[in-house]
């Protein structure tokens, strides 16, 4: 039967995923599934400002997950990232699974290259972790939410919730629009222009803020940590919901941050400060940051070395992260560093400024201990900052804090009552706010009190995970069940492996190949077969009638809107029911008649959850244009452009990714031995992930965006050549293969 469709034989690296051993478990309450995919996460000895990926974020998830894990209400918490094996980093982070406490794990999952890879570079690979997230869920269960952390695991866990019916929360953390925003600043004309290019080759901008549009839409909640984030950030997008939005601080761990003093350990800490300066029992100027362009770590360097009365009363700490050696270190942050001592030189602070190149994890409540006991303070001179998780850890402590006037810092000054903020563009401002600091002892202790207590006051793990779960099941109130799929009992015909492929001009428009690629289905009964295609569901049987293909197992219609099975195409009922989910077709007619340059296509080729448009390559009417409209009109669909002309307006839980995984999710099969095979742009979103996917040579120009994906074989032959190709390159009627499996 076609619950059987898989190959026990095959490798399933998720299969290692065993529930791990823990203490006395709930057994009663939520079930959480947070997702952060980027930078190094594991429970203890966190490697912050090892790189740019591996920051706040990580601490916050960590900590969140701990805190969620001992609430009362939650039986569980997991924390799902990227499994890595890679010589340059420590083993722990190929560790299948990581306990954090009773109730809350880290679970790695594989997907992509084994090697450690920046966010920028984990893009191609996500719908790998999804498919493999899937085969998870379905061995451990199916949690009753999901919480996507920043733009990556964002898009993932939108996905997911998506195909499950799961609510969706999403936490940005830092925002695409709002990174390029200020990054820009100050430059016009062909420099921007220039510029621009150079930070989306880097960044990955343009991807990045399509994955925040998705997970916004999708999210039924969207965390924030201060208000300028809900009325100034978020705003910026096209999907924004002030009314998703709930703000709850971060919290800061009291316990490792509080103004105790152990005179030994603050020793060991100051050694490594002191060896740089001349008269290391002056006040410190300490900035705490990973080395990352948006740090602006390089003003802090020049406000101290132009104004020669601060370096008679302080000194500067600057601890820029861990190093071995500068140039092992990405490009990017040797730039910053290298950046930093020139500055020093330029100057000549030798004796006046430390730039440690190590501090382990535990070294970081005594640096700010340090500070406080030689009456310093905490500068964050960011361009932009989300949060400031270094601001809540200095305050606890007891240093005041000098901070740039964004995001963040603006609420905890606010709450805490324990600094200045400043403008991180304007120096003149940043020694201002240092000079007053540093000389005026009456502010300095009233500031240095507040930090204490006002932190616990406002910004207690324990009172976010209160708030967090309160939102939550409200939530879950008014939410649908998970789509938990029970099989029928029917008997459908047997194999291991399936071939899915796009009808028109993919099996069609060469006979020679497509009497040759009739055959392999005639001939290979073990293999399923597969027909997705952008026409409604009576034209294709038509179709395929009359071009004497065997019945399909599978036939996947109305651009991945419908769903029917086997001789008799009994339907999908549990995929119908959710494919119509906030979908208004008239609200779209509406929205997009008065375009210019976009007509509807014949009435055959509209259907119940498909609206076909075709555009008119004159006009200056884009695809991007009609997303946008849309979604500015609250309108929550997709759009699938096909040939360059053609656009189908579908519902989000639509489309031929999405109808692929139910069906791989519903019939526990493998993605492994499932080989796709299409031509234009409805067929994008089936062909990424763990399918083996093969592109025909006359493929459509928006397809190009998919080469040098993984799994992805662009076919040298068209049409059904191309598919024969493909089962050749996989070897897939034999011991399958994947050549490009490790494609980096």
């Amino acid at each position: 039967m076609i619950a059987e469709l898989i190959n026990v034989n095959a490798h399933d690296p998720i299969s290692d995923l065993e529930p791990a051993t823990i203490a006395e478990p709930k057994t009663d309450g939520l079930k959480i599934m947070m997702i952060s995919l980027h930078g190094l996460v594991r429970g203890n000895d966190m490697e912050l400002g090892r790189d740019a990926d591996t920051g706040g974020q990580v601490k916050y998830v960590v900590e969140l997950a701990r805190e969620l894990s001992t609430t009362p209400g939650v039986k569980e918490v997991e924390l799902l990232t990227r499994q890595v094996y890679d010589s340059v980093v420590d083993d722990s982070y190929c560790q299948v699974q990581e306990q954090l406490s009773a109730n809350a794990k880290i679970v790695r999952i594989p997907f992509g290259p084994k090697r450690y890879l920046r966010k920028e570079s984990l893009w191609p690979y996500l719908e790998m972790f999804v498919d493999q997230t899937l085969q998870y869920i379905r061995r451990h269960g199916v949690p009753d939410v999901i919480h996507g952390h920043y733009a990556d695991a964002g898009y993932a866990g939108a996905t997911l919730a998506r195909l499950l019916h799961l609510p969706f929360i999403f936490t940005g953390h830092s925002l695409g629009r709002v990174k390029k925003q200020r990054l820009s600043v100050g430059r016009d004309g062909e420099d921007a222009k220039q510029y621009l290019e150079l930070l989306e080759k880097k960044y990955k901008l343009k991807n990045r803020i399509e994955a925040e549009e998705v997970a916004i839409e999708t999210a039924s909640m969207v965390v924030t940590s201060t208000n300028q984030e809900v009325t100034q950030q978020y705003e910026m997008y096209d999907h924004y919901q002030p009314a998703r939005m709930e703000v709850i601080p971060p919290g800061v761990d009291l316990a490792l941050f509080n103004p105790e003093v152990h005179e030994q350990q603050i020793d060991n800490v100051a050694v490594s400060i002191d060896r740089f300066l001349t008269d290391p029992h002056k006040p410190m100027i300490l900035v705490m940051a990973r080395p990352d362009e948006r740090k602006n770590l390089e003003s802090a360097v020049r406000v101290f070395g132009e104004n020669p009365d601060l370096q008679k009363i302080a000194n500067l700490v600057m601890v820029m992260g861990t190093r071995d050696d500068i140039e092992m270190l990405p490009a990017a942050q040797q730039k910053i560093i290298r950046r930093v001592m020139y500055l020093v030189d330029k100057y000549d602070l030798y004796g006046k400024v430390a730039y440690p190149k190590k501090h382990a994890p535990l070294d970081v409540p005594d640096l700010y201990r340090l500070a406080k006991q030689r009456r310093g303070v905490f500068v964050n001179p960011a361009f932009t900052e989300p949060f400031g998780l270094t601001l809540l850890e200095a305050g606890a402590v007891g240093v005041p804090i000098i901070a740039t006037n964004d995001g963040g810092p603006r609420d905890i000054i606010a709450n805490c009552r324990n600094g200045i903020l400043i403008d991180a563009m304007d120096d003149h401002s940043i020694y201002r706010a240092l000079k007053m600091a540093l000389t005026d002892d009456q502010q300095w202790d009233h500031w240095s009190r507040n930090s204490v207590s006002n932190t616990r006051t406002h910004y207690s793990w324990a009172s976010h995970a209160e708030k967090y779960l309160r939102d939550v099941k409200d939530i879950l109130k008014t939410s649908d069940s998970p789509q938990v799929v029970n099989r029928p009992a029917r008997r459908l015909p047997e194999f291991d492996r399936l071939i899915i492929a796009d009808l028109d001009n993919t099996i069609t428009g060469d006979a020679e190949s497509f009497a040759a690629f009739k055959k392999v289905i005639e001939d290979n009964d073990h293999i399923g077969f597969g027909v997705t295609t952008g026409r409604r569901l009576e034209k294709a049987v038509q179709m395929i009638d009359d071009l004497g293909l065997p019945k399909p197992d599978l036939l996947d219609t109305d651009s991945g809107t419908q769903l029917h099975y086997g001789e008799r195409l009994t339907a999908d009922l549990s995929w119908r029911k959710s494919i119509g989910f906030a979908w208004d077709p008239e609200k779209i007619r509406s929205t997009l008649e008065p375009l210019e340059g976009v007509e509807l296509q014949d009435d055959v080729e509209q259907s119940e959850f498909k609206i076909g448009y075709k555009l008119d390559p004159n006009s200056k009417t884009s695809p991007s244009k009609i997303k946008k409209l849309l979604r500015a009109a609250g309108v929550r669909a997709k759009v699938v452009m096909s040939l360059g002309t053609f656009a189908d307006i579908i519902p989000v839980r639509g489309g031929s990714d999405l109808s692929l995984r139910h069906v791989l999710w519903k019939w526990s099969f493998t993605p492994e031995n499932v080989l796709v095979a299409g031509d234009s742009g409805n067929d994008a979103g089936m062909l990424l992930g763990r399918t083996l996917g093969v592109v025909v040579a006359n493929h459509g120009p928006e397809l190009n965006r998919l080469r040098n994906r993984p799994r992805i074989y662009f076919a040298q032959r068209a049409n059904a050549g191309g598919i024969l190709e493909g089962i050749q390159y996989y070897n897939f009627l034999g011991n399958i293969t994947i050549p490009n499996d490790r494609n980096e």
